[in-house]
């Protein structure tokens, strides 16, 4: 035991490759979720885009021709596969029931817009009946702590 250093001195000096470095004050915390919004169940839904609309039809043939298959990837697979088939031509009238599904989307999309713009002007309203006193009162309840006002009776 002559002035050598030890093997367990070496193992317990940690290695410049394995540690792991803290980056700023931040590294501990966790980052903060943000909530999401409400969806609104009045709200119309986006339209199907050819390729589903073809889908649909796709379905019922395929489950014609396989009743044994319960694989829905396979049925996905077998209608992206003969999408990709299908000429321009053939996909013709898929994209019109699209557009046409697109344009009906679009004028129900108008008219909930419309129906939720007079929605906040009726909540704008219903907060504006309380007189503007009142607010003012209460205001002033807050900034003068021990007078009394003869409003109040």
């Amino acid at each position: 035991m002559k002035g050598g250093k030890s093997k367990g001195a070496e193992a317990k000096k940690p290695d410049s490759k394995l540690s792991v470095k803290k980056k700023g004050p931040a590294a501990g915390k966790k980052p903060v979720k943000k909530e999401k919004a409400v969806k609104d169940p009045n709200k119309p839904k986006r339209p199907a885009s050819a390729f589903f609309v073809f889908m649909e039809e796709f379905r019922k043939h395929y489950k014609e021709k396989h009743p044994n298959n319960k694989s829905v990837s396979v049925v996905g697979k077998a209608g992206g596969d003969k999408w990709k088939s299908l000429s321009d031509a053939e996909k013709a009238p898929y994209v019109a029931k699209a557009e046409k599904r697109k344009s009906e989307y679009n004028k129900n999309m108008q008219a909930y817009n419309k129906r939720m713009a007079e929605g906040a002007n009726a909540a704008e309203e219903e907060e504006s009946d309380k007189s503007r006193s009142e607010v003012n009162d209460e205001d002033e309840d807050d900034d003068e702590s021990g007078e009394e006002e003869d409003d109040e009776e």
